[in-house]
């Protein structure tokens, strides 16, 4: 029997539960070949050529090309039309991460993006990643961002736009999961497996195994057994 449309459902999660991946034997060679053939200024210009097609080749070239710009690629990258990024050459990427449409990871030349293994982003989530760290296992909503810095605003006499920039790592730890449109602000420590709500602003760290959520985001509990966020993020995302 069908379920009705109108109830509440469950279903397997994929990404979460995908076995270790494996990129066919040409994809390294793929890669090597035109990171010895562009350079990473010719990679940049290449990549603009693939970057929104949902074709086969579109597709392929996108993950060879972020495979050959970044300092380390694991196998089984995905990276959807659209999505972006700077300083590809400070990034360390591991297995079987999922990029979704329109994601924008803006690195720093003097930066460090470390992403885990089988980490899923969602479409249109904005990394600021001079120094980003995301653990393995974590989810992260469309929209969500990291921000890295903020301006000092002082002194008050200058715009607040001149001022200097104060820099604060953020730590994503493993199995964490971040909601749709939330903000994580510098200096944030997301502990394993916490759960950061939809559009919260995070402006402190969170505890392992809690649940933040609000602006800006307060602990509201720990995760249970039975609790549907816990069993969201349990299951992992499709």
């Amino acid at each position: 029997m069908s379920a009705n449309p109108g109830e509440a459902r469950v279903v397997r999660a994929v990404h979460g539960r995908s076995e270790k991946p494996a990129d066919p034997a040409y994809q390294a060679g793929l890669a090597e070949e035109l990171r010895q053939s562009y350079g990473r200024a010719g990679l940049i210009e290449l990549y603009g050529r693939f970057s929104t097609g949902d074709g086969v080749v579109d597709t392929m070239m996108r993950k060879a090309i972020w495979q050959a710009i970044t300092r380390r690629c694991g196998a089984g990258l995905q990276v959807a039309g659209g999505a972006g990024f700077k300083h590809p050459e400070t990034f360390e990427i591991g297995d079987g991460v999922f990029i979704g449409a329109q994601a924008y990871i803006q690195g720093r030349y003097d930066g460090t993006c470390v992403i885990g293994d089988n980490v899923w982003i969602g479409p249109m989530a904005y990394f600021d990643a001079r120094h980003l760290v995301i653990e393995d296992s974590v989810g992260w909503g469309p929209g969500a961002k990291v921000l890295g810095s903020t301006h000092t605003a002082l002194p008050i006499d200058v715009p607040i736009i001149r001022t200097d920039l104060e820099i604060k790592p953020v730590r994503i730890c493993a199995e964490a999961d971040i909601g749709t449109n939330a903000t994580i602000l510098p200096g944030v420590t997301i502990g394993k497996g916490a759960i950061v709500g939809a559009g919260a602003v995070v402006v402190s760290d969170v505890e392992p195994f809690s649940v933040a959520a609000g602006v800006p985001a307060k602990f509201i509990r720990w995760r249970s057994e039975n609790d549907p966020m816990t069993n969201m993020s349990r299951e992992g995302r499709s």
